[in-house]
């Protein structure tokens, strides 16, 4: 019964996309100095809702309702200056070169009251205190796209790709969001270590929402406790100036935070966790399992007004040992996951439809449902690099 409720959930979603037909703009983004691709820059319409992402390589794909092929078409990558476009003015495949744009720090003072000279630790304080001005404040629903990559040693066991809707409450309401999945793309599963044997996977989907920094208030953003921060440049994105700022909290944390200079909008923000001298900022697991390397990148785009996720990516590296007390490595893991936004919902969010489906307890890929080309071929997801369809190709058993 579960099984025919969700094609019916697919089948629904899929008529309602084919029911607007679609213009298609493709190419790749490079960095008009080097020739170098420029990696998940935000690909969107102007005063819209819609928009993709490049992946790692530059590539984009991007499907425009016919409906709004009027509306140009924003490129916006940190540290570059944005660009605007008609949509009929793209080729196909074409190559976009956006050009980078710095300054110098001599150059550019940037105060707050009364022509003070802001310090790096007073911007972050600052950051923090607008969160509630800055980020939603009623109900909101995003859809997206997960792509969840795990691999042992150097082999890569699981190849997983998923769309999905996210309902969440306002920024103050310390919840994960209710999750609708609408399908999945693509899995691909090896042979695992046997470590693995009585163990589901984590659900990729709760993997990711249950680690936001603004809204379960932790982090660099805090800048408490041992946290020290200094500004590292000042940059430009979607035509604003941007404070870059390095913290350190030692031994195991740094991180990189990219703040609005206006609203004071955290932007971006980046924190890494890693192992010193063989050790690490948390117990082994009863199964005999340690965490020695954690990065989580949060990237967030403005919509009426608020700042709305539009990218997270979650890595992280543990060693696997034969027992609590063993000091017998059994293999490493390394897991890898990526949520792109490609549409956001802040108006009629009562109306708009949502069934929460997802069994936050099972594996995704336990959840795959009836498999919808029609679907998928609309939708608004960052295109596969060459190397990770090679690795799709070898976990289906296609070399």
């Amino acid at each position: 019964m579960m099984r025919s409720f969700y094609s019916f959930l697919f089948l629904l979603t899929s008529s309602i996309l084919l029911s607007q037909e679609m213009l298609t703009i493709s190419g790749r983004l490079l960095d008009g100095n080097t020739n170098g691709p420029v990696a998940f820059a935000s690909i969107y319409l102007k005063k819209e809702a819609i928009g993709t992402t490049s992946n790692e390589n530059g590539y984009f794909v991007f499907h425009i309702p016919s409906n709004l092929k009027e509306r140009e078409v924003v490129i916006s990558a940190m540290g570059y200056s944005s660009i605007e476009r008609l949509p009929v003015s793209f080729s196909k495949d074409e190559a976009v070169f956006i050009s980078p744009k710095t300054f110098d720090l001599n150059e550019v003072q940037l105060t707050g009251s009364m022509d003070k000279v802001l310090e790096a630790k007073e911007i972050v304080r600052r950051a923090y205190e607008r969160i509630s001005e800055n980020y939603p404040d009623q109900p909101y629903i995003l859809e997206g796209f997960v792509r969840d990559l795990q691999q042992e040693d150097a082999t890569y066991v699981e190849y997983l790709e998923c769309a999905a809707r996210l309902r969440y409450r306002s920024t103050d309401i310390k919840k994960e969001p209710s999750v609708q999945l609408l399908g999945v793309r693509t899995q691909g599963i090896a042979e695992k270590h046997p470590w693995n044997e009585n163990t589901e996977r984590k659900n990729s989907i709760i993997d990711l929402i249950e680690d936001d920094f603004i809204r379960f208030d932790y982090g660099p953003i805090l800048g408490r406790k041992g946290w020290k921060y200094k500004i590292k440049d000042i940059l430009t994105y979607d035509n604003r100036l941007v404070y870059q700022i390095e913290g350190v909290d030692p031994p195991f944390q740094s991180a990189t935070l990219f703040i609005d200079a206006e609203s004071f909008a955290f932007i971006r923000m980046e924190l890494t966790r890693e192992a010193t001298k063989n050790k690490s900022w948390q117990r082994r697991f009863t199964n005999g399992a340690l965490q020695i390397f954690y990065n989580v990148i949060f990237e967030y785009q403005e919509f009426k007004g608020r700042m709305y996720l539009k990218y997270q990516r979650e890595e992280d590296h543990w060693r696997i040992f034969n027992g609590l007390e063993s000091d017998t490595v059994l293999f490493t893991q390394y897991p890898k996951k990526e949520l792109f936004i490609n549409k956001i919902i802040a108006d009629g969010v009562t109306n708009y439809p949502f069934t929460a489906n997802m069994d936050i307890s099972s594996s995704i890929e336990n959840q795959a449902g009836v498999y919808d080309a029609n679907f998928w071929s609309n939708y608004n997801i960052p295109e596969r690099t060459a190397e990770q369809s090679a690795i799709l190709k070898e976990l289906n058993g296609n070399p």
